[in-house]
């Protein structure tokens, strides 16, 4: 890195020093309140398991109908914004800031907004996830197949084909266990994410954590984060299982 980069690293450091203001005396005086609660915390309450176990079937059924519809929407995103598909700069500039677009705004926020537009529940939390994750998803597929070994592309363009036949049978069967890798991990990574979205009412087991939360209720708290652990070493698991099966 260049010393201008490393001038503007720091000063992004300084700058981001002086807004979030860190107290160290803060955050001692809180760290006793924080224990005490964990103490109080135990035994976790399961009393309601009924409402942790649908809240966490929702949090799963959001991540993965997002995901799966993210990858709906990314399949042709990805083709469109690989350059061996479209060499034009004034075209393939503007879709990637389109993924860009996507990737930057959090899922969190999308959710936020579908539960504007069609209402509460695990519904407007698939759609935020699924438009965020789209965009993830298309940046990861069009990079692989911008890396794929070019001479199957050039191969067919020698004969005569187009830049779909490149698409379709050079560069999407060369890069297919890896997009499906990349898909697990995006699902990984959702099934996480979506332990929250609750929080703006997008269901999933945010709406516990928050309810729990709001009545000081650390036994039941403590519960639900044993449950979201569990259900995240589950999915890393299976990830992982599936993304083997895939070398």
């Amino acid at each position: 890195m260049k010393p201008v980069g490393w001038l503007a690293f720091v000063a992004l450091l300084l700058g981001s020093a002086w807004v979030v203001a860190p107290d160290p005396a803060r955050l001692a005086s809180g760290l006793p309140r924080l224990m005490g609660w964990l103490a109080g915390a135990w035994p976790p309450d399961f009393s309601e398991g009924r409402d942790i176990a649908r809240r966490a079937g929702e949090t799963l059924g959001i991540a993965t109908l997002g995901t799966f519809a993210a990858a709906l929407m990314a399949a042709p995103l990805a083709l469109v914004a690989t350059r061996q598909v479209t060499p034009s700069f004034a075209l393939y500039h503007p879709l990637r800031a389109v993924l860009d677009a996507l990737r930057g705004v959090d899922g969190f926020v999308f959710a936020l907004l579908f539960v504007a537009a069609v209402g509460l529940g695990p519904f407007a939390g698939m759609l935020g996830v699924a438009l965020h994750s789209a965009g993830s998803v298309a940046k990861l597929w069009s990079e692989a197949m911008e890396e794929a070994d070019p001479r199957p592309a050039e191969a067919i363009l020698a004969v005569g084909g187009s830049r779909w036949h490149v698409a379709l049978c050079a560069l999407v069967p060369q890069t297919l266990p890896q997009n499906l890798g990349g898909l697990l991990y995006v699902w990984e990574a959702n099934i996480r994410a979506s332990t929250v979205l609750g929080l703006v009412g997008a269901g999933g087991l945010g709406q516990e954590l928050k309810n729990a939360v709001d009545l000081l209720d650390f036994n039941r708290v403590l519960a639900i984060l044993i449950v979201i652990v569990a259900l995240t070493l589950a999915a890393d698991r299976i990830s992982g299982a599936l993304r083997r099966s895939l070398a």
